[in-house]
């Protein structure tokens, strides 16, 4: 008996321990966003379905997230199995071979409901390279009750002139409510996401026709020191260190009435477990100046396979999942379908439970099909790019460029100094890069 008993245990071990070697870990390096910690949450279901893959997890913020997959896929370290980017580095990396082409994505995946401006976004050559998780434009969010104490109302389509009015209304510093608060964080991603919308419907445009740097042109003194001076006058104190999710914060907190950011944004806004004022917001298209074009962007979060991955396979099939339509339902279950991840599917748009949850539906989807990269300044520009220039060489740019802002914005420097440093940065790049002699 005894014998018997312990070979059964035996037998056992040996199974559980042939099925711990068959398991497949994947590491997967995200964003430390809303949308992705209620997917790192909901991911046990699909570790539940699929035994034999276990996922490790690397949630960081924006910047840290953009450099280390870049270094990870460009040296080719094997360190990330799946690694979130975007609508601007997609096309880059696979160019340069960093990328696994998405293949073979069965048909129950329905990649014809994934919007079409998407899909085009995350592929080179006609090939599709990540899986969109959420997608997104940009968009005015604000204080309905604010505005109505004060007598105000918001035009269906502000102005930046607007904007400074209503911002001088409703900042009230004595109940630390601010009158606006915007990205001011440096980062390509982080503070000249907002601040390339402003450039471009300011008129000003990053380059001219021949790649020569434009940044020392009037139009970019103006709009910066616009931005400069309305945060000074009405933001929050210590606006160069806030980025999306510091901004997301002081807005769900009731401590800003206007916010212009990320239309993705508004789902946590609406989640009476994350927001203050989820029964308070309402949703305007993002304000323009001297021209609309560029003055909101297009983007996407999206899963990609870097080409040294060890289990590309495993990968992909989660990829699949999280991108899914069965992940949007999972997602409408755990947080309501205000919270869903936004802007990747048709289905979701004509769903009419999500349109009565989400009132921002509507303004959002309007942003992502009015935003126009290929059409971004109210000049003619050689790039394609709403809220980035979609060469490589702009990483760099676009970052030192926003630390010099940022800098500005916290009186660090003047904005005439940020803009000469910047012209020379960027001429010094481009040079570098083949672009002008």
């Amino acid at each position: 008996m005894i014998k018997s008993s312990l070979a059964l245990l035996a037998a056992v071990t040996t199974c559980f321990c042939g099925a711990l070697a068959q398991q497949k870990a994947i590491t997967i390096a995200v964003v430390n966003n809303p949308d992705m910690i209620r997917l790192k949450k909901l991911s046990s279901k699909f570790e539940e379905q699929n035994p034999d893959i276990k996922l490790n997890w690397v949630v960081v913020e924006e910047n840290v997230l953009r450099q280390r997959v870049t270094t990870d896929v460009s040296q080719a370290s094997g360190q990330f199995d799946l690694v979130y980017l975007g609508l601007y580095e997609a096309p880059i990396f696979a160019k340069r071979g960093w990328l696994r082409p998405i293949e073979n994505v069965p048909d129950s995946y329905d990649l014809e409901d994934v919007f079409k401006s998407i899909r085009d976004g995350l592929s080179y050559n006609g090939k599709l390279y990540a899986l969109p998780f959420n997608a997104e434009s940009s968009m005015l969010m604000y204080r309905k009750d604010l505005f109505e104490a004060k007598g105000l109302t918001m035009p269906d389509q502000p102005t930046y002139d607007d904007i400074v009015k209503f911002a001088g209304a409703l900042t009230d510093k004595g109940k630390g409510i601010y009158g606006i608060t915007l990205r001011g964080k440096p980062g390509w991603g982080e503070n000249m996401a907002f601040v390339d919308t402003l450039l471009n419907t300011f008129g000003a445009t990053w380059f001219d026709m021949n790649w020569k740097p434009t940044i020392d042109t009037p139009e970019w003194k103006k709009a910066i020191t616009f931005y400069v001076n309305l945060m000074k006058k009405d933001g929050p104190p210590g606006a160069s260190s806030n980025g999306f999710n510091e901004n997301l914060t002081l807005f769900g907190g009731g401590r800003a009435a206007m916010w212009i950011d990320a239309t993705s944004g508004a789902g946590p806004l609406f989640d009476k477990n994350q927001s203050q004022v989820s029964d308070k917001v309402a949703f305007a298209p993002a304000p323009i100046a001297v021209t609309p074009n560029g003055s909101h962007w297009l983007w996407s979060w999206a899963l990609a396979i870097p080409k040294s991955a060890k289990e590309p396979d495993a990968a992909l099939k989660f990829a699949e999942w999280a991108t899914s339509k069965e992940y949007i339902q999972l997602a409408a279950g755990d947080g309501g379908w205000a919270t869903v991840p936004p802007g990747t599917r048709k289905s979701t748009y004509d769903n009419p439970e999500y349109q009565k949850a989400a009132p921002f539906a509507a303004v959002t989807l309007k942003a992502m099909q009015t935003a126009d990269p290929t059409n971004p300044a109210i000049k003619p520009v050689p790039y394609i790019g709403v809220q980035f220039v979609g060469i490589p060489e702009f990483q760099a740019i676009g970052t030192e460029v926003g630390q010099n802002i940022s800098a500005a914005l916290a009186s660090k420097m003047s904005v005439e100094q940020a803009l000469k440093a910047s012209q020379n940065e960027a001429e010094r790049a481009m040079k570098q890069g083949g672009y002008v002699k």
